[in-house]
């Protein structure tokens, strides 16, 4: 998709389409919507009065043939209550607008941003939220819905911005396109995608960005010890890989802060020997979600360049029931040297997340990131809607809390006392992988992977109920979503 900044005045933009976005309860339609009003002879008023604008979230109207515009549509996107009203809900307003125009065959439109919405950092939101948007899920369908949009068009930014629109927009680019290839392997059916596999597409993807990059083998997982990681391996005939990809920037403060992104990479989880119900298995496809986020991050920060090292650990295995499968009761020793009681074969993104953040720190990392869609746990206290976030010490935790919030991706601080450490403990072991009470599930999960970042700075993101959509979002295909790169790359930018 193109995306274009035209020099003429929005009403002369010939385009299939011009949108723009009002207020709940904005009878009066000020700025450019009273133009445009003023333009139709006030038929934009008559609408609002009656009822059929009003403003609210992402309500659409659609008008055809507007009069005093060149385009041959007029989309008014509701914008909901003024107040709540942020510069980040301007890529759910853009990318609802591609989504309900692209549903009717519009190849090419212009997007209207009111005034003082017009900043470089809202154009780059209004191209993050276009361009994922115009993701969609059906690569393997042989006859394909898609209708794509061709170009788009950002009306009534200043001449004056210049370059720094032009760097905005590329941003936004980058951003959304990084998303959009996490959302692309998180899609993948786990026999194309196995963990070989996801390592070749790391590396392809390395290559083209400039990154460097390590493929840790089985007979090398060995080597160092990652017992944790082979006991969830050794059921499937398929072998365990460690992607490691390093962005280095070309001039680094030294002794300053390297941080490590540690993702879960489950390529297919049946729960191992603990297995899970037939229903919606086919669903564990998505359970390496965390590594392709972290690849994802990774793939922007290459073009953005950060001041700061920034080095992904991504284990990747497949959870089976093989003769050879780790058993309930089977005891680990981490390559920490921590030992673990298995418990549950099915908590065993905590097993190969601790040898993910081991090796993180034994390359130098000073401050840990991790992402895993971890526990059905999280699913229960915050439903689809927040990711839960963990970390220690909370000032750390708090930093990452404000990238989230910059970039509008909604994350909930979760506790993490020193009481459930208690539920992980072991009579036969150091740790055990499930908690022995009754609920707080994610937590003594984010517990178990405390024990191995000590105290190292670090945070821990539960995406289980939000790495994936089973319906739709008016902005966002339903299928993978992408969620916490935005805000990885924010965090690390500014760390």
């Amino acid at each position: 998709m193109q995306i274009r900044v035209p020099d003429q005045p929005y009403a002369s933009i010939e385009a299939e389409a011009l949108v723009t976005y009002v207020v709940d309860k904005d009878p009066k339609l000020e700025g450019v919507a009273g133009e445009i009003d003023r333009a139709m002879g006030g038929k934009l008023t008559s609408l609002a009065e009656s009822g059929e604008i009003t403003g609210k979230a992402l309500e659409m109207v659609l008008i055809h043939f507007p009069q005093g515009l060149a385009a041959e549509r007029l989309l008014l996107v509701g914008a909901g209550k003024p107040g709540k009203f942020a510069q980040s809900d301007l890529r759910k307003i853009a990318g609802a607008a591609l989504r309900h125009l692209k549903s009717r065959g519009v190849k090419n439109f212009a997007f209207l941003a009111r005034e003082g919405e017009r900043s470089p950092e809202a154009a780059q939101a209004v191209v993050e939220g276009l361009i994922a948007a115009d993701f969609e899920s059906d690569k393997y369908r042989s006859e394909k819905k898609n209708r794509a949009i061709q170009s788009a068009s950002l009306a009534g930014f200043d001449d004056g911005l210049s370059g720094n629109l032009d760097d905005a927009i590329e941003r936004g680019r980058i951003v959304a396109e990084s998303q959009n290839f996490a959302r692309d392997l998180i899609n993948e059916p786990s026999n194309r995608l196995t963990p070989r596999m996801l390592a070749e597409k790391a590396e392809q993807m390395a290559l083209e960005s400039g990154l460097g990059i390590e493929v840790l083998d089985e007979q090398r997982i060995v080597e160092l010890k990652m017992g944790a990681l082979i006991g969830v391996a050794q059921g499937s005939v398929e072998p365990p890989r460690v992607i490691v990809v390093r962005y280095i920037p070309e001039t680094a403060a030294a002794g300053g802060p390297i941080l490590g992104l540690v993702g879960k990479a489950v390529t297919f989880d049946t729960g191992g020997i603990s297995i899970k119900p037939a229903n919606n298995m086919e669903k564990m496809k998505y359970d390496m979600g965390g590594g392709a986020t972290m690849l994802g991050a990774m793939r922007a920060l290459a073009y953005l360049k950060p001041k700061i090292p920034v080095i992904a650990v991504i284990p990747a295995t497949e959870n089976m029931p093989g003769a050879r499968a780790q058993k309930p009761g089977d005891v680990q020793v981490a390559m920490s040297g921590k030992t673990i009681e298995v418990i549950n074969t099915d908590a065993e993104g905590r097993l190969i997340l601790a040898e993910g953040i081991t090796y993180a720190k034994q390359l130098g990392c000073t401050h840990l990131v991790d992402a895993a869609t971890l526990t059905g746990a999280i699913e229960v206290a915050l439903s689809n809607v927040n990711v839960g976030a963990f970390g220690t010490p909370r000032e750390y935790l708090d930093r990452f809390l404000a990238s989230a919030s910059a970039v509008g991706e909604k994350m909930w601080p979760m506790p993490i006392d020193d009481e459930y450490e208690e539920m992980i403990k072991s009579n036969i072991a150091d740790i055990r992988n499930t908690g022995s009470g009754k609920g707080g599930g994610a937590i003594t999960a984010a517990w178990f992977l405390k024990e191995f970042a000590e105290d190292t700075p670090w945070v821990h993101l539960d995406i289980a109920a939000t790495c994936w959509l089973d319906d739709g979002r008016p902005w966002l295909a339903k299928g993978p979503t992408g969620v916490a790169i935005r805000s990885i790359i924010d965090f690390a930018l500014k760390l």
